[in-house]
């Protein structure tokens, strides 16, 4: 039989992003209302369909900036006021996960330092900054938007991603993707605070990441933007694995 495209259902495949910062010492997630349907006025993670003519990452990437201002990264090249770490999470490919056809979305986390607002881009009306908590619970925000539940699968992807990062700055350097390029180890214990959600000795943390081969990298400088005496600056190491790995406290 000669093939016949016509004989398959329309297929299509999205990107979806996670993307988590620190601040005020919480773990918030960038969310976005939406601005068309399905879902049109609900909270939903940035996002959209990859096109014909770029791979999946492109896709992320031209998603993050188009809906938030915010660029991907580069190891490779200098460090951006506004860049992004940023790799892939899971793939969600529920038949009923979309009501418009058959969605597949490879989902992303991207992880960035204390940023500004972000700006609304895109099919995106508005987009903020909140509390993982927040977005995941049954109700109404702090500020009494009604920011959960949130769209399509966005709270399992979100529950996703955050899991993932809560798991893997223990036994990587992933949490100096919170960090600006300088950073104490005051602001370092600051990010696995947030991210974990307990509070943590501060000598004991500093024994642990300065004593780890790598791990952090003196850069000869102080500052005293936290206040009290001057704290010695450290930028990220060429270690990706930490061994022995900071084993997240019971809660």
């Amino acid at each position: 039989m000669p093939y016949d495209p016509s004989a398959f259902p329309p297929f299509a495949v999205t990107v979806d992003l996670v993307v988590l910062t620190v601040r005020r010492h919480s773990l918030c997630a960038l969310a976005v209302r939406r601005g068309e349907p399905p879902f049109q006025g609900r909270w939903a993670l940035p996002g959209g369909f990859v096109r014909a003519d770029e791979d999946l990452a492109q896709a992320a990437a031209r998603e993050l900036v188009e809906e938030t201002g915010l660029c991907v990264h580069d190891p490779l090249a200098p460090v951006q006021d506004n860049g992004a770490h940023l790799e892939q999470l899971a793939t969600y490919g529920d038949p009923k996960r979309d009501p418009r056809m058959r969605v597949v979305s490879v989902a992303h986390l991207a992880l960035a330092p204390d940023l500004p607002a972000p700006r609304a881009g895109g099919d995106a009306e508005h987009a903020r900054w909140a509390p993982v908590e927040e977005l995941l619970q049954q109700g109404g925000g702090r500020d009494g938007e009604p920011v959960a539940p949130l769209a399509f699968d966005h709270a399992q992807i979100l529950a996703d991603g955050v899991e993932r990062a809560r798991s893997k700055i223990e036994y990587s350097s992933l949490a100096t993707a919170f960090c600006p390029p300088e950073f104490t180890v005051g602001e370092l214990r600051r990010v696995y605070e947030g991210v974990w959600g307990v509070a943590l000795d501060p000598r004991n943390f500093h024994r642990k990441v300065t004593g780890t081969p790598g791990f952090l990298v003196p850069t000869g400088g102080t500052t005293t933007r936290q206040g009290g005496r001057p704290a010695q600056l450290f930028r990220a190491g060429g270690a990706t694995l930490l061994n022995p790995p900071m084993l997240r406290p019971e809660v």
